[in-house]
């Protein structure tokens, strides 16, 4: 609170007129009291009186001696008055000296006796001067500029507030606390732009109750002080900062020593420590707070970016550049930890610690020196003279030392002068506390705010300033200014004398505290302590205060409320719906300005000064409790609320406070409400009951209904009663549908509606209801329905329902339905298709017209009305669905007569007592057959039309009794004869489990073969969840295989799952669940937990003491664990041990070589072991590792060894380690776990890095070798010539010969040539001239390179003077470089010398070659062909042979962008196919020019955009040139340029050309897919589709796909387009693709399924396309033929894929021709039968049918062969076979045309 009337702070000193004059006239005592240890005072009152200098008392003229010391006026105490009549004085004299300049005479003694008064007042004024006066703090005292330590005393939204000394108070706005802060606030601004500026946008991001606490220390620096202070009301506002380059102001680098203190902000949070601001002027300094100095008290969540702390300096690091700051509150709080190495007084600013040698001491303070000559002062309140009544003469003696703490700074001083504090609290910069009952408790817990002290004693009177009283509170005073004595003005204050003298004691009340100062404002004034409430704060939630109508809020809609005075300066708000309970329809009338009401707070929300009021009198004179949050709710409290809206479902109740709660619909009335707005509206006034609460979920719901008119007899009697009960009840209300009832026995009030009077019809129910009068009892009547939540019941009055309820046949829930039972009900409702029969407890049947009388389903609403009673057959039942279906008995009966069955007896029984299904009862034992052994069951017939089954965990009664655990059953076989008892039935549909009357066409019987189960007078029940219990132990048999569990089965109708880390104890098991668990496999399981909501075990297989649930504290250092892997990313793997343990695996612990250190190889939820590193339980933190030689052998070999905290490293270790960070500093390498270690930018490499971030990122993989480990800090260097053993020094110029090749890149490309950095070298780089790019002229350099390419050249000249360095990239430079050196074009100079990698990858040669689908291909020499026609007709489709050489593929249009593109299909008219690699590689290493047919251009060729502008003037139709045009345009990177060129090929070529046009189609796919994007290509590939021939542009593009590497998108071109289109159709598009997965996916398994597909499609008799004959004779040789060319082929499935073919076409004799071609283009020498070939050759030669022609090629085909891969005699043999069948072909009746044959074949060989 600041003084009124330019009172100052208790300091002694005061400014008015009236004071001084009363201080004269105060007793001699008192002046005697007054005097100081030294008599200055005294000549301030001798001075005589005048009118511009009143007299005053010596402590006035004392201060008033300052004056010179504050030119500012900041310390002055003259009034404005006295300032001015100086002012004017002054400028008199000035004017009468240039006046009176050239006079003299009398003059001259004048100015002597001035001259004299002059030199008088100098030497007194140079006397006080000198001397050191207690100064106070106060608000003239503190300027901009100023530096105070102060506390927070309240934390805001937008700003906290600072308490500063002496009862100031000073405020940071959220932008002046640190420049990151700040940045954070502008990130979330922009973030959101529709909430920026609010609070709500700010708090959203930032909450300064997350940065600041109550009682925190800190530095403030005063950024402005504004005082609008008016008469009668004091406002001053003092602006602070906490930003470190303001609140360090002052302090240089060399006065950053230990024990100064450092206002620092949060940069980040590291893990070790933050990284602090400081911003120390001219200086780089950075400040670290390591994590063990941030004090306890400090909370964890307050230190984050942005925040500032106080710090302390313990000390510099990283040579003096890093300064390691500390808030150990007994570091900081030390007063013994002062700057004692400070060499200026720069080091000392508020908040250090200070050695004070006390110079002087007065009454009102003390004087001391810091350092010998600084200045430092206390005053009255922090001396401890004031408040705590400190002798402080006697304390501190002259020449004596203390230890205090500086809080302020005085800019404004002649010479350095600071402000110090002895208080205890303030030294040890703790917040002071107070005892009560033994306990250290804060002062305000003890006496709040607003609270009235009964007994003040005063205890020191300060003249003109107030009182220090006694409050009761040890070492806690109060103070009472002289404007707060009491009401009206006090002149002056007596201590000897007066009612307000020491030891008089008066009542007080407190209106504030002052937590740096440590006291109590108080104020005796009669009007304060009468005042009902100071603050908001003070004004209780419900409260009835009286009030007055200050203003009238008028809005559009007219009164918008009312503004009430309450209190002096606490006003609040009625809103219009809390002006009275009803609505004013003219509120403007009833109030007005000045009036008197009487109101209850509704709410107070102190940190936005709001008030909310309401006048409704139901409110203000209720005596019910005002409910204010939850913890005042109770279950059945009554309360009032205001209904704040209204919804279709129920209302918002408001009550005080922000308490809300929800009123249901259902609870606002006994009777039933349809729509809540026609009975409420927004701001009635209801009395509602508490019906239940959550405070966690902050949800209320009221209801209306009171009650205590349903008490606890009637809620058990609605408990007890039951749907079905008869019961009697007296009439007591009767309306045209319902009549109203009272129970006679429990007096509950039930409902029976007209329309269950009677079962007869309408007219006869209403003469029912006449009948009927009040009071009357009724008997007999059911409970058809109960609400207990509403309190509902319906009764029924129905003949035939009371008769149900009485022979227990009422229907009363689904399970109670049987099939074919009868059932009494009545109509609900009726639609067009059915009705909807309702029995008791809301139970609804569907009754379809299908099961009506024929004659009913014409009628409306099929003959029947509402509530009409009916009886009906349960036609079927989904228990599940809860669903019925019934229908009218007559229909059923007729139905059941239509499909009744005769009882089908057993045929073939095995059990001759079983004659028919009827006899198999639950607990017969029975024979049964085995019919087959499955992995989870064995399926059995006891009769040949009886079918069963018998589950494997019904035939085990032990573990000991199974055979083998992964085959259980394998010991049975088919036929087996087993005894087994009937369990129940299995529905095959859903693997249910049913009883024995649920049988269906889909059901078999449930058996059992256990030995416990065969026993006699035994009936087994199978194993049911209910009796399953944790820690029971059971065999289960594995039903299911997932990925991250096994399912498996305890019985038919119980199903657990094992997690995988439970499956077994050996973890080498668990890598491959599948193949270690299969389906029916047995395991030994523990029940871990069973979950009966879900129908759910979960189950464990490992041993009891491995699988106790791992915790923290049972983990330890060296364990070996199964882990499942839950997350990957590039950096790490995460782990989990447990559903309570889980860890990341970091690089460094992934394998025992780096290199294969690789997260993204692990996959999510696969199982690996794991060993512990290293445990931190406090943190919960781990160091897992999956080196094999931890988990697997400790004697594998380690490539990188592992680091810990205990490892030794050694200066001179050569060690790799992964980068961790990239900073400022250099790179901080991680070797393993917490282990890090330091490379400095200067050990980074041997040449010198420009931007040596970017050549380093994090977890990159470096090795370095250790060079320091001193302080356990590890430096490495990186450099080779320090790591590698055969580090090859870099290139220098003077290594650089003339002639020298070297390679680079291109750093820089002018006009006139290339800048290239030279590999290798020490950062050398050379100048090309545009002269020595190109064998021809070269205008512009820029055209031809860009920067980044990767060039080689040739040293033309090396000056190592002028350190210059001239280079060549000429072609003809590197003529005489090897051919496989380069990729050069010889046909284009302009290409430079590109280097092979860069040429490959930009420039990639789009070659057919090598990636062509091979298709098929024709027989050798064509010497096969029949020309007979009969043969003709019967082979339907010639098949060629597909020969290595011959085969073709889907053509591309193969051609390259080095301007060689040529057509494929042009390649193929031209050359041959024996031809074609010899042409191609010649095409790569000398390409020819495209012919210059227009004879205009030289033998080079086309060489510039004009020169094929020129050839295509003559040649505009030819693709050949157009696409070399295109590949030209590619030579220097111009996409666009290479698309137009297209486009305009496209356009211009002559629409019959057709070939030319899909050529240029081929070259623009090409040129997408090769530069393009996806969007590109597809849309160049959708035009060229609708251009040319669909099919035949998808196969080129599959082609394209294949040879430019993209395997993924060839494969979904096949699957999704060309076999979807084309695969009905078109045999060769199988074939395709299946050349596709076989070589170059090399999938053969999918290639060979393939097969099976095509067939399928093509074959399909719906398949209009092909012909079933035609497609196994075009498709399934070319299958085989992959078989046997493929690298991944299998020779037995293409032989027999031939076998099948030959027997369904044996006479199909180019099968044969094809079968021998490649069988004997695939032989080898020594490793084939030869067996085989012979074999085949021989069955050839059977072939019924064989025209003599094919017999002599045949022979001669197989003579050959045996030439060369047999001997003479296998040769002699074929002869023989050929002449014996050439016999039997005479003997035939082949005749003479055979005969001849034969001799010609015979002269032939």
């Amino acid at each position: 609170m600041v003084a009124l009337k330019r009172k100052e702070g208790p300091n002694g000193a005061s400014a008015s007129k009236s004071n001084r004059a009363a201080a004269e006239s105060r007793p001699s005592k008192r002046a005697k009291a007054s005097e100081s240890t030294k008599d200055d005072s005294n000549t301030g009152a001798k001075e005589p009186k005048s009118p511009a200098k009143p007299p005053a008392a010596a402590v006035v003229s004392k201060l008033k001696e300052e004056e010179p010391m504050f030119p500012r006026g900041g310390g002055s105490v003259l009034t404005p008055l006295e300032q001015k009549q100086i002012s004017i004085q002054a400028k008199k004299d000035v004017l009468f000296e240039e006046q009176s300049a050239g006079k003299k005479g009398d003059k001259a003694a004048k100015k002597k006796r001035r001259k004299s008064r002059t030199d008088e007042t100098a030497a007194k004024s140079t006397k006080d001067e000198d001397a050191v006066k207690v100064e106070s703090l106060n608000f003239k005292r503190l300027v901009k500029g100023s530096l105070v330590l102060g506390t927070v005393c309240a934390i805001n939204a937008l700003d906290i507030a600072v308490a500063l000394p002496n009862n100031l108070v000073g405020h940071v706005p959220i932008t002046a606390i640190s420049d990151h802060l700040t940045q954070r606030l502008q990130e979330s601004a922009e973030k959101d732009e529709d909430e920026e500026g609010s609070e709500e946008g700010v708090t959203d991001d930032v909450d300064l109750n997350r940065l600041f606490y109550m009682g925190q220390y800190v530095r403030a620096y005063v950024t402005s002080t504004l005082d609008e202070s008016t008469p009668g009301k004091s406002k001053r506002h003092i602006g602070l900062s906490l930003e470190p380059a303001h609140a360090n102001t002052g302090i240089s680098e060399q006065d950053v020593v230990e024990h100064c203190t450092l206002m620092a902000s949060v940069v980040s949070v590291e893990d070790h420590g933050f990284v602090m601001d400081i911003s120390i002027s001219d200086s780089n300094l950075k400040g670290f707070l390591p994590r063990k100095q941030l004090d306890k008290g400090i909370p964890a969540e307050n230190i984050q970016p942005g925040s500032v702390l106080l710090c302390i300096v313990t000390g510099k690091a990283a040579g003096g550049k890093v300064v390691q700051l500390s808030t150990l509150s007994d570091r900081l709080g030390n007063p013994k930890h002062n700057p004692a190495e400070a060499t200026t007084i720069g080091s000392f600013l508020p908040g250090a610690a200070a050695d004070v040698l006390v110079a002087e001491v007065s009454q009102h303070g003390v004087v001391g020196k810091v350092m010998g000559h600084l200045d430092v002062t206390a005053d009255l309140v922090h001396s401890g003279a004031g408040p705590d009544g400190v002798a402080i003469v006697d304390q501190f003696k002259v020449g004596s030392r203390v230890k205090a703490r500086i809080i302020c700074t005085f800019p404004n001083a002649k010479l350095p002068k600071l402000g110090i504090s002895l208080l205890p609290h303030v030294v040890s910069l703790k917040p002071k506390t107070a005892s009560k009952d033994g306990q250290e408790l804060m002062p305000t817990s003890i006496l709040a705010h607003s609270a009235i002290v009964d007994e003040c004693t005063v205890q020191r009177v300060e003249p003109g300033i107030g009182l220090y009283v006694d409050i009761g509170i040890e070492g806690v005073p109060g103070f009472v200014h002289i404007s707060r004595v009491k009401d009206g003005k006090v002149d002056s204050l007596f201590e000897n004398s007066g009612p307000y003298k020491v030891g008089s004691v008066h009542p007080g009340r407190v209106v504030g505290y002052n937590n740096f100062d440590g006291l109590f404002l108080l104020s005796f004034e009669k009007k304060v302590l009468e005042q009902p409430f100071l603050r908001i704060e003070d004004i209780p939630v419900g409260a009835v205060v009286p009030g007055v109508v200050e203003k009238l809020v008028i809005n559009q809609d007219g009164l918008g409320g009312l503004i009430v005075n309450v209190a002096d300066g606490i006003s609040g708000l009625v809103p219009e719906m809390h002006l009275a309970d009803v609505r004013l329809q003219h509120p403007e009338k009833k109030f007005r300005e000045g009036m008197k009401v009487k109101a209850r707070v509704l709410s107070t929300n102190p940190a936005m000064h709001q008030l909310r009021l309401t006048l409704k009198k139901t409110l203000v004179n209720s005596d019910a409790p005002a409910v204010k949050s939850y913890d005042e709710l109770a279950v059945g409290l009554q309360a009032p609320g205001t209904i704040v809206n209204v919804l279709q479902h129920g209302a918002i109740v408001q009550f005080y406070g922000q308490l809300r709660g929800f009123l249901p619909v259902s609870e606002m009335s006994e009777a039933y409400i349809s729509d809540p707005k026609e009975h409420f509206r927004v701001g009635q006034t209801v009395s509602i009951y508490v019906l239940s609460f959550d405070p966690e979920a902050r949800r209320l719901i009221v209801s209306c209904k009171d009650p205590s008119a349903f008490g606890l007899e009637k809620q058990l009697a609605l408990k007890k009663l039951q749907i079905g009960d008869l019961v009697s009840a007296k009439v007591t209300q009767k309306t045209e549908d319902d009549i109203f009832v009272e129970l006679t026995d429990s007096s509950l009030k039930a409902i029976l509606p007209v329309g269950h009077l009677t079962d007869k019809s309408v007219s006869k129910t209403q003469s029912a209801l006449k009948k009927i009068h009040v009071n009357q009892t009724l008997s007999e009547l059911v409970v058809l329905e109960k609400n207990e939540a509403r309190r509902s019941i319906t009764l029924s009055h129905k003949p035939s329902l009371v008769q149900a309820s009485k022979e227990g046949k009422l229907l009363r829930s689904v399970d109670d339905a049987r099939l074919g039972n009868a059932v009494a009900g009545f109509v609900r409702n009726i639609t067009a298709t059915a009705a909807f029969v309702q029995f008791a407890g809301h139970l609804t049947a569907l009754l379809p017209k299908t099961k009506l009388p024929k004659d009913a389903q014409d009628k409306p609403s099929f003959g029947m009305y509402k509530t009409q009673s009916l009886t009906v057959k349960i036609a079927s039942i989904d228990k599940d669905l809860g669903r019925l279906v019934v229908a009218i008995p007559s229909v059923s009966d007729e139905e059941d007569k239509k499909s009744a069955k005769p009882v089908e007896k057993a045929v073939n029984s095995l059990d001759d007592s079983v004659s028919s299904i009827d006899d198999l009862t639950i607990g017969r034992i029975t024979k049964a057959r085995v019919k087959s052994v499955k992995e989870t069951q064995l399926n059995v017939q006891i009769a040949d039309n009886i079918q069963g089954r018998i589950d494997v965990s019904q035939i085990f009664d032990k573990w000991e009794d199974i055979p083998d655990s992964k085959r259980p059953l394998k010991r049975f076989k088919q036929n087996d004869i087993l005894e087994a008892r009937v369990l129940g039935v299995h529905d095959a549909r859903n693997h249910r489990f049913l009883p024995i009357t649920h049988r269906s066409s889909h059901s078999v019987l449930e058996l059992s073969t256990k030995p416990s189960d065969l026993k006699p007078d035994t009936l087994p029940e199978p194993l049911s969840l209910d009796r399953i219990e944790a820690g029971s132990s059971y065999i289960a048999f594995v039903n299911n295989v997932a990925s991250n569990y096994l399912w498996v089965n305890l019985s038919p109708n119980v199903r657990g799952r094992i997690s995988a880390m439970e499956a077994s104890d050996d973890l080498s098991k668990l890598a491959n669940l599948e193949k270690s668990f299969p389906v029916g496999s047995a395991m030994q399981v523990r029940v871990l937990a069973v979950d009966k909501e879900k129908q759910r075990v979960d189950l464990s297989a490992r041993t009891p003491g491995q699988a106790t649930q791992l915790s923290w504290d049972k983990i330890e250092q060296g364990l070996v664990l199964p882990a499942k892997v839950t997350k990957i990313n590039d950096r790490q793997v995460i782990v989990k041990l447990s559903e309570l343990v889980a860890g990341p695996v970091h690089l460094a612990d992934l394998a025992d070589d780096y290199d294969e250190a690789n997260p993204l190889s692990h996959s999510r939820n696969e199982i690996v072991r794991v060993a512990v590193v290293d445990v931190d339980r406090s943190n919960k933190r781990l160091r897992l590792s999956m080196r094999p030689s931890r988990v697997l052998n400790s004697s594998l070999p380690v490539k990188d060894r592992e680091v810990t905290k205990s490892t030794t490293l050694k200066v001179g270790d050569i060690i790799r380690g992964f980068v961790r960070n990239v900073s400022d500093k250099g790179l901080f390498v991680s070797l393993g776990g917490d282990v890090v270690a330091l490379v400095k930018i200067k050990n980074l490499s041997d040449a010198y890095l420009k931007d040596w971030k970017e050549h380093f990122q994090v977890d990159q993989l470096v090795k370095g070798r250790i060079i320091s480990v001193a302080d356990g800090r590890i430096e490495m260097d990186l450099k080779p010539s320090v790591v590698e053993k055969d580090y090859v020094p870099l290139i220098t110029i003077s290594d650089l010969k003339e002639g020298q090749t070297i390679t680079g890149k291109v750093r820089k490309v002018e006009e006139f040539g290339t800048f290239v950095d030279i590999d290798g070298s020490m950062n050398l780089s050379g100048l090309c001239h545009r002269s020595e790019m190109a064998d021809r002229a070269v205008k512009d350099a820029r055209a031809l390179y860009n920067e980044g390419d990767r060039v080689k050249a040739r040293v033309l000249k090396v000056d190592v003077d002028k350190k210059r360095i001239n280079l060549g990239l000429k072609p003809s430079y590197f003529k005489d470089d090897e051919a496989d050196d380069m990729d050069v074009d010889s046909e284009d100079d302009n290409a430079g010398a590109a280097l092979d990698d860069e040429e490959e990858s930009g420039d990639e040669e789009m070659s057919d070659a090598g990636g062509a689908i091979l298709v098929g291909g024709s027989d050798d020499d064509g010497e096969d062909e029949d020309e007979d026609d009969e043969e003709d007709e019967e082979s339907d489709v010639e098949m060629g042979e597909a020969s290595g050489e011959g085969l073709t593929g889907l053509d591309a249009g193969g051609f390259d962008w080095t301007a060689n593109a040529l057509d494929a299909d042009n390649d193929d008219a031209k050359t041959s196919p024996t031809d074609e690699p010899s042409k191609k590689t010649k095409k790569r290493r000398e390409p020819q020019g495209i012919v210059d047919k227009t004879a205009e251009l030289d033998i080079n060729g086309p060489q510039t955009s004009s020169d094929y502008e020129r050839l295509l003037l003559g040649q505009p139709d030819s693709s050949e040139l157009w696409i070399a045009y295109m590949a030209s345009q590619m030579q220097i990177n111009d996409l666009s340029s290479a698309r137009q060129v297209a486009e305009r090929a496209i356009k211009t070529i002559n629409i019959k050309e057709e070939i030319e046009k899909l050529n240029v189609w081929i070259a623009y796919l090409n040129l997408e897919v090769a530069y393009g994007t996806e969007e590109t290509v597809d849309e160049v590939f959708k035009r060229a589709c609708t251009y040319n021939d669909d099919q035949e542009i998808h196969e080129r593009l599959a082609s394209i796909y294949i040879q430019s590497g993209k395997h993924k998108e060839a494969e979904n071109l096949f699957e999704d387009k060309i076999l979807k289109k084309y695969g009905s159709r078109s045999p060769h598009v199988w074939v395709n693709y299946a050349h596709f997965l076989h070589t170059t996916a090399n999938q053969p398994e999918r290639a060979r399924a393939l097969c099976k597909r095509a067939t399928q499609i093509l074959c399909n008799p719906a398949n209009v396309h092909t012909n079933p004959t035609q497609v196994y004779l075009a498709l399934l040789p070319k299958f085989a033929a992959l078989e046997f060319r493929s690298p991944n082929g299998d020779r037995e499935q293409g032989r027999t894929l031939f076998e099948q073919l030959l027997a369904t076409y044996p006479r199909k004799f180019d099968l044969w021709n094809q079968l021998a071609d490649l069988e004997t283009s695939s032989f080898r020498d020594g490793t084939d039968d030869a067996g085989v070939v012979r074999d085949l050759f021989e069955r050839g030669s059977k072939v019924k049918g064989l025209k003599p022609r094919q017999a002599k090629a045949w022979f001669r085909r197989w003579a050959k062969w045996e030439e060369d891969k047999g001997d003479a005699k296998s040769r002699e043999r074929v002869s023989a076979k050929a002449l014996e069948w050439a016999r039997m072909a005479g003997k035939g009746g082949q005749g003479k045309k055979a005969g001849d044959e034969e001799e010609e074949s015979d002269g032939d060989e």
